[in-house]
């Protein structure tokens, strides 16, 4: 039996005092998520969701909190999320990002797909951590 691959990747839910969250427009395909990406081997989460935030928008975040874990059913990709907070650093775009925001809840809600809009609000949610599921696209029904 050989063993399934997975991809591992991290996102930071930036919070600010104001309750805005930190997005990024993705300048591969334009899209809005949080800030995030493939985790390292040989980083931890909370070190690959540091670096990818800042790596992305130029930010410095504690990372505060586990809030879900996320797998993309048609890519083999778990995602873990953490809210943080910023603690330095200034918004910046890169390579990565053509555009740097803090959106409100709304804002994430309508600019998001399901698939990471749903992150941001279950990162700001007190009743996480949440496991879920999707199809790249939409959310699957729990089991």
């Amino acid at each position: 039996m050989t063993t399934p691959r997975h991809s591992v990747s991290v996102a930071g839910v930036v919070v600010r005092e104001d309750g805005r969250i930190l997005a990024i427009q993705r300048a591969d395909n334009g899209t809005w998520e949080p800030p995030g990406g493939v985790l390292e081997l040989d980083e931890s989460p909370q070190a690959g969701t540091r670096r990818e935030v800042q790596e992305e928008t130029g930010l410095l975040v504690q990372v505060e909190q586990l809030t879900g874990v996320y797998k993309n059913m048609a890519r083999g990709v778990v995602s873990l999320v953490f809210r943080c907070s910023p603690v330095g650093g200034s918004e910046q775009t890169s390579a990565e990002s053509q555009a740097v925001s803090w959106l409100t809840p709304d804002e994430a809600r309508e600019r998001m797909n399901a698939t990471f809009a749903i992150r941001v609000l279950d990162a700001l949610s007190a009743d996480g951590p949440y496991v879920r599921t999707h199809d790249g696209q939409k959310l699957i029904a729990a089991e």
